[in-house]
């Protein structure tokens, strides 16, 4: 484990695709009113910390670009993108339905699995390296606003995990995550 920087990681909020359990991947579905609202739940957490000297970064993606845009509204922060916080790629699966999926892919144990199984998709081998060189490049304390899995991942690393324990990794909408010495907090309201 490296001494990585202090970070808050925050999920999107809700999409219309996550209300219709469609996989989204790479692909992109707007935010509902209930996501604008954890977005807002978000803003209301971070008001609450100390963010002078932070950075913010995004996933260019318009659902995590959105929920940055409120959850940084008024912190005096601005928000820049970063291809590498993107969602896995799902490759041919994005925009299907997952239980459509779970029942064609018998190998698939859950729609956690999905991201493993789908043709032509990124895997979480090459997640896990994409996401541990974007740590290793940041050099000072940052807000990162990104997607599901990619957000586990990232935890993941920063606290030292096995790769094996991913699909154990907390998630959630509306929450933060506090990531400093190897330690994780879940700020919510």
């Amino acid at each position: 484990m490296s001494n990585y920087p202090t970070l808050y990681i925050l999920r999107h909020g809700e999409t219309e695709w996550n209300l219709a359990n469609r996989l989204q991947g790479h692909f992109d579905s707007r935010l509902t009113e209930t996501g604008r609202a954890q977005a807002a739940a978000q803003n209301a957490i971070l008001r609450r910390c100390n963010l002078s000297d932070f950075s913010a970064l995004s996933s260019p993606q318009g659902r995590a670009l959105i929920t940055a845009q409120i959850a940084l509204d008024g912190l005096g922060i601005d928000v820049a993108t970063d291809a590498q916080l993107a969602e896995i790629g799902i490759g041919a699966w994005a925009g299907e339905n997952r239980e459509v999926l779970l029942r064609q892919t018998p190998a698939a144990r859950d729609s956690y699995d999905l991201y493993e199984h789908a043709p032509e998709g990124e895997g979480f081998a090459a997640l896990y390296q994409r996401c541990h060189a974007f740590l290793d490049s940041l050099t000072g304390p940052h807000v990162l606003v990104t997607h599901g899995i990619t957000s586990r991942m990232l935890r993941l690393i920063l606290l030292g995990r096995d790769l094996a324990v991913l699909r154990d990794m907390q998630g959630g909408q509306g929450v933060v995550f506090h990531l400093e010495g190897g330690q994780q907090k879940r700020l919510t309201l």
